[in-house]
């Protein structure tokens, strides 16, 4: 980190949707997808966000760079509140705030040849004429691992990984302050994630950039993330950072998230701990603490009281009953 000072802090945030009501229900059921969740990430910090299929990761992803609304809450970036912004206002922050989609295929035009989509953003925002954009373009394609050939070329001639590189490029073509990655290897192959990994590495010490890494692969973010935030249905649950939460995991929902991550030394064992049942509905979370209904040491309180977000140790924040 090169500055103390946060550059993304997020306050209380919510995010509800409801669904339409139909023949069957009268009132609309209300999606609790993210409920109260509060973080900051510095200049400069990769901070991973970590949990389960449906947990809100990807949601909050989009509410930090405006691309859904909030229902509550703050999310600032150098202090200003993104969602209190005119159209205007918020259309002068994009190139500084970008996206790099799960899927690299779905968000690149299957008709635009590679070179022309990465030059669109830098010609709509004037911030290069049409005689410096090719030149800008081959250095971005040759930071990610391209070559200058590709330019001319269209999506469906490329892999998975080169994809990837691709959105990569479209993201830092713009010098961009902060960059959301929404589980930006999952869908490719394992050696093909190392590569893509190493680029996100390279970057972040070379250009500095801060960025939100979002994925539930834990092995993953402990390469490249220096703090995690576990969220589990929309509700934080531990955040630290990276030596201290795999070092001294103290909620059990982190702990069995933990124990999953395959050890590279056959020799060594760990002990397995197994979540029983499944995530339960965001339209209908259970009352108390969020997974009492999962975990294998909840008591009473825990079905009642909602516990409370707080720092156990230096910079340890847990939301558990019974962590000291």
């Amino acid at each position: 980190m090169s500055e103390a000072v946060p550059l993304i802090e997020v306050n209380q945030l919510k995010k509800y949707y409801g669904e339409p009501s139909n023949i069957f229900k009268r009132n609309p059921e209300v999606v609790q997808a993210v409920d109260g969740v509060s973080f900051t990430i510095k200049k400069g910090e990769t901070f991973g966000l970590v949990g389960e299929s449906g947990s809100g990761k990807s949601t909050i992803g989009r509410t930090l760079l405006r691309l859904t609304s909030i229902t509550s809450g703050e999310v600032l970036y150098k202090g200003q509140n993104l969602h209190t912004l005119s159209k205007k206002e918020m259309r002068s922050l994009r190139p500084k705030l970008q996206f790099i989609f799960q899927d690299p295929y779905s968000s690149l035009n299957p008709r635009i040849r590679i070179g022309d989509a990465i030059a669109e953003a830098l010609l709509d925002h004037g911030l290069a004429s049409k005689n410096e954009v090719r030149e800008k373009v081959l250095e971005v394609l040759e930071i990610c691992g391209l070559a200058p050939y590709h330019y001319d070329r269209f999506p469906h001639e490329f892999s998975g990984g080169q994809r990837q590189r691709i959105g990569i490029g479209r993201a830092i073509v713009l010098n961009p302050d902060f960059i959301v990655a929404d589980e930006p290897v999952s869908a490719l192959d394992v050696s093909i994630q190392a590569q893509i990994i190493n680029l996100f590495s390279e970057l972040q010490q070379e250009k500095d950039i801060t960025m939100l890494f979002i994925s539930h692969d834990l092995s993953v973010v402990e390469h490249l993330c220096s703090t995690i935030g576990v969220l589990y249905l929309g509700t934080m649950m531990e955040l630290a950072s990276r030596d201290r939460l795999y070092g001294n995991p103290l909620h059990p929902y982190t702990k069995a998230l933990l124990s999953a991550v395959p050890i590279p030394d056959p020799t060594l064992k760990r002990e397995r701990i197994i979540i029983k049942g499944d995530i339960p509905n965001p339209a209908n979370p259970p009352k108390g603490c969020k997974f009492h209904t999962r975990c294998p040491f909840a008591q009473e309180v825990c079905r009642k009281q909602i516990p409370e977000f707080r720092e156990v140790e230096a910079g340890h924040f847990v939301a558990c009953h019974f962590v000291e």
